[in-house]
């Protein structure tokens, strides 16, 4: 790209902090940034003409950990590594509420419901035995118990006749978060400029050139959001996951209200505009599913479509309005990646499929870090 004088000097020069990434992360952090150093210029790079990873795509739950999530991390991580995941959970959704507003979060707290099909007697058995355990377990974060049992109330089939309630989870409109924190950080003075493609950087001694498809231009400090397409900047355990999503079209006296969850949460639904928003089965065929390509298989729609028939809606009649996928970062602890890289260059990145949840969190630690 060909610049002027005035675009270079307007928007390149004597740049602060350069941020690769406009999802949660990027924008909180940058957000966080002018509060600590308010002179400060900082740029925000997103290769999409709208954030391009999960943050646009999710489902918007706001969710800590269901009942097996939990007894599973348990199993890999010590209690107290368990408490700290569900602090960082509970804590990054309240930041996330004090900073963008319920009211422009549209935030409400139906709670979230982990369903089990009738192939998970063990499971929910386990679940069950254990409420009084993790209630315990948990009570520092949630000062009271978080876990009861409920019937079935919505009449789902195919499932167990009671499913476990986490009752403080709640669900969030991911567009207005989106647009509310892009209003913020505009209103700070963030630069963000979108369809920029980040293709290299390299650190000098006391600053870091960028490239990228357009452009290239020198920043003081250079901090990746990039969250699943993190492995084409750093040489860290963050691997992508994609996650297959479909909506509804209006269903008329729709009264499903709250998060679910079933499959060890590998599948999720909610309630949305009198819609059912359905996503997962990437369990399916991880290695498929590991990728940085958007893109859907039939695979995963037609279980998606077969659940919702005779799980979800088994007595009622929908049509499937729109279908889309989202990238995520994982790796194989659940804890995110917030480091300094080298003398320069900052990431926060691997947030698990729980961007909702610390994204705000990460973004004030990156921030806090610099």
């Amino acid at each position: 790209m060909e610049l002027s004088y005035w675009e270079y000097k307007t928007w390149l020069s004597n740049i602060d902090f350069t941020i690769v990434g406009s999802g949660i992360v990027g924008l909180t952090t940058a957000v966080h940034l002018k509060k600590r150093f308010p002179k400060a210029k900082v740029l925000i790079l997103e290769r999409g003409m709208l954030p391009q990873g999960a943050s646009t795509k999710n489902a918007g739950f706001a969710c800590f950990g269901s009942a097996s999530e939990l007894l599973s991390d348990l199993k890999t991580h010590t209690e107290d590594e368990v408490l700290q995941l569900a602090k960082q959970r509970c804590e990054g959704i309240q930041k996330l509420r004090e900073l963008v507003g319920d009211k422009a979060l549209n935030f409400e707290q139906y709670g979230g419901h982990e369903l089990y099909l009738q192939k998970d007697v063990e499971q929910f058995q386990e679940c069950r035995e254990k409420l009084s355990y993790l209630n315990k377990l948990l009570l520092p974060v949630f000062k009271e118990g978080a876990f009861e049992q409920q019937t079935n109330t919505y009449n789902f089939e195919g499932i167990i006749p009671s499913y476990i309630t986490q009752k403080f989870e709640g669900q969030i409109d991911t567009g207005s978060m989106m647009t509310a924190l892009l209003h913020i950080a505009n209103k700070e003075g963030i630069l963000i400029l979108n369809s920029v493609n980040v293709e290299d950087f390299f650190e000098n001694e006391d600053n870091v050139s960028i490239k990228t498809s357009q452009f290239e231009f020198c920043t003081q400090k250079l901090l990746i959001t990039t969250n699943g397409f993190a492995s084409q900047f750093l040489n860290e355990n963050v691997k992508p996951a994609r996650a297959q999503v479909l909506i509804t079209k209006p269903i008329s006296d729709l009264k499903l209200k709250g998060t679910f969850h079933f499959d060890e949460g590998y599948y999720y639904f909610r309630n949305i505009d009198n819609r059912i928003l359905f996503g997962g089965g990437r369990n399916l065929d991880f290695d498929a599913e590991e990728t940085t390509t958007f893109g859907r298989t039939k695979l995963v729609q037609e279980q998606l479509e077969q659940f919702l028939k005779t799980v979800i809606l088994p007595n009622s009649v929908f049509e499937i309005e729109q279908r889309w996928s989202g990238i995520m970062g994982v790796g194989n602890k659940k804890k995110p990646i917030i480091k300094q890289v080298s003398n320069n260059v900052f990431c926060g990145v691997r947030l698990g499929g729980m961007g909702i949840a610390i994204g705000s969190l990460v973004g004030k630690e990156l921030a806090d870090l610099v």
